[in-house]
């Protein structure tokens, strides 16, 4: 009873996480630009709809960009979990992925090498479906030290010249550690934060975007 139990939990949750790759492709005018990250991005706290994703849907609606933004963010994910699902992700065959991901890396203190290596055969795998990618990069806190916070800082300046992808500096800019953009846990973006997160990034994407899509 419990191993049948536990398959049909784990069929709901399959079913609930491919639900907004299954929304692509009703409309092959739109590209689709597929956001990979971790709590970050899935809206940690947050309704999905809250999410910098969703608020960058809003954008592309409101200026008539033919984009389509999937969010496929998963809480307290890894740069090796997120090379992980790199075959599913690219199931929806978009033509853009942007990178969010090592933030967990660095808060678990994982080797800076490992996480540059992972980030590096995301990227690869990218191209090799077709489509482009941009990375975001991450920073800690303070209290984990100067040495370790410029090994893993340098993670993401270091892949973007190795494979010439376009770096956004800092996922989080002007929301990272301020109380009126984030959760209680002083963290995570609350609504004001992400929709901070998502202006910032769009202006960023905007030229991008205008140099991709489907052909």
């Amino acid at each position: 009873m419990r191993a049948r139990a536990a398959g049909v939990l784990a069929g709901i949750l399959l079913s609930l996480l491919l639900f907004p790759f299954r929304t692509l492709g009703k409309d092959p005018a739109r590209s689709a630009v597929v956001f990979l990250g971790d709590s970050l991005t899935a809206g940690y706290g947050l309704d999905e709809e809250a999410a910098y994703p969703a608020r960058l849907q809003d954008f592309f609606d409101r200026d008539g960009i033919p984009w389509t933004a999937v969010n496929a963010g998963v809480s307290g994910d890894t740069t090796a979990g997120g090379l992980k699902r790199m075959d599913w992700v690219l199931r929806s065959t978009p033509s853009l992925v942007v990178i969010a991901l090592g933030a967990n890396d660095g808060l678990r203190g994982l080797d800076p090498a490992h996480t540059k290596e992972n980030l590096a055969s995301i990227v690869r795998k990218v191209r090799g479906s077709g489509a482009r990618a941009v990375l975001c990069g991450m920073k800690l806190p303070a209290n984990y030290g100067r040495p370790h916070r410029e090994r893993f800082e340098a993670v993401y300046r270091g892949v973007s010249r190795d494979l010439g992808v376009p770096l956004y500096p800092f996922l989080l800019e002007g929301a990272a550690m301020d109380p009126a953009l984030t959760l209680a846990d002083g963290i995570h973006p609350n609504e004001a934060g992400q929709r901070l997160v998502a202006e910032k990034l769009y202006r960023f994407l905007l030229p991008i975007l205008a140099t991709s899509g489907r052909k």
